[in-house]
């Protein structure tokens, strides 16, 4: 049986699987739609990763990641730029619906956010010609504030879609629960993104009380705090009717797990908690 409501993001495997193996997992679970990071394809090689995409008929949800713009330099800035080319081209050879962009914090040294943010716009400007022509929707994934130095100076749909007006229609967001639920303007910031249709990937895990580790502590769904229905909800009233794409940092517990073991229950989650 097949289960399109589901996309395995391969973080949520990346200590048991690589790519193949991840793949492999997916198909045995009736799983058709997955989204790998980077280091994953290189890992198999690029023709290898778009072939086994191509021959399994799989959706890919989104590339992990592009971004991290903000630079002290010129020079470094400009490296950065270079860096998410040959990221739209990866994207484009696994014919993604999106490139996730997590978009970088404040430059060494720097006190500037707003200097910050400026940067992530002009890199998504910068890089925004060769993704049209290559056919590949941009994705900005808005992060908890937390990560605002050092991985996300944008943290906030809002903030995000405030950029997407500035760039166009292929520019939208990523909204992955563990980094918006907490918003008070969540559902208003959903409606918005809706209504431009910006919303190119919904990504699902749960926030754990108390989380032990910020970036490496995430829960599987139903064993937190977020209200995982309520905000699917709030998508599908804004009209994104996707996978739920599974993204799981877990260095202690599920990262320990088999595979097979961690899609089973994933499964069970989505379909009785999400």
């Amino acid at each position: 049986m097949t289960d399109r409501g589901i996309s395995l993001n391969l973080a949520t495997t990346r200590q048991v699987w690589g790519f193949a193996e991840a793949v492999d997992g997916c198909l045995r679970a009736g799983i058709t739609a997955i989204s790998p990071w980077r280091d994953q394809i290189a890992a198999i090689g690029l023709d290898e990763a778009a072939r086994i995409v191509r021959e399994n008929k799989l959706q890919v949800t989104g590339v992990c990641r592009g971004g991290m713009f903000p630079a002290a330099s010129a020079e470094g800035r400009q490296a950065n730029i270079d860096d998410n080319l040959r990221a739209i081209d990866e994207a484009a050879a696994l014919n993604a619906d999106c490139l996730v962009l997590v978009v970088g914090g404040l430059p060494e040294g720097s006190r500037d956010i707003g200097g910050a943010r400026r940067m992530v716009a002009d890199g998504i400007a910068a890089m925004l010609p060769h993704a049209k022509a290559s056919g590949v929707k941009i994705a900005i994934e808005p992060l908890h504030p937390m990560y605002a130095a050092d991985r996300a100076c944008v943290n906030t749909i809002d903030q995000a879609l405030d950029i997407c007006e500035d760039l166009g229609e292929t520019v939208g967001v990523a909204i992955d629960v563990y980094h918006v639920w907490w918003d008070p303007n969540l559902a208003n910031a959903i409606a918005r993104a809706g209504r431009m249709k910006r919303i190119f990937a919904h990504h699902i895990c749960d926030w754990l009380v108390p989380t032990k580790d910020m970036l490496l502590d995430r829960g599987m769904m139903g064993d937190g705090v977020i209200d995982l229905p309520g905000i699917r909800k709030m998508i599908e009233d804004a009209g994104f009717f996707g996978p739920q794409e599974v993204e799981i940092f877990s260095q202690d517990n599920w990262w320990k797990r088999p595979g097979d073991e961690v899609l089973a229950i994933i499964k069970d989650r989505v379909a009785t908690k999400c």
